[in-house]
């Protein structure tokens, strides 16, 4: 069975070409709106993984990152975060299980992701 990863991004050509790629990996993806509600969408889907950006067009990924590790059924999720600011330990600090730092290359963010299911 294919390993889930549900994507928050903002950044439409992002989340196309993340489709694209981790899909030929295997991976089954679920792309969400740009202002989706992420703690309803990680219930809804139960991925194995989030990719979350920290700079959603409404949405701070910090603070729905706090939302899921606050929330008794969904805190165990494991999340990616990414962003183009060097903001990796404030994200491991809050919760994150990894961090991109944008630009990436597709080989980092599929090691990282295999090594965040791994992990679990």
């Amino acid at each position: 069975m294919a390993q889930k990863i549900l994507l928050a991004e903002d950044d439409i050509t992002m989340v196309s070409l993340l489709k694209t790629l981790l899909k030929m990996e295997g991976f089954e993806v679920v792309a969400l709106q740009a202002d989706a509600d992420v703690p309803a969408a990680v219930r809804k889907e139960r991925p194995d993984v989030l990719l979350l950006d920290v700079h959603l067009s409404r949405q701070s990924g910090l603070e729905i990152l706090d939302v899921l590790r606050s929330s008794s059924d969904i805190k165990d999720v494991r999340v990616v975060m990414s962003s183009g600011a060097s903001l990796k330990e404030e994200c491991i600090s809050r919760g994150a299980n990894g961090f991109l730092l944008k630009p990436f290359m597709p080989d980092d963010l599929i090691t990282i992701l295999k090594q965040t299911i791994r992990s679990s």
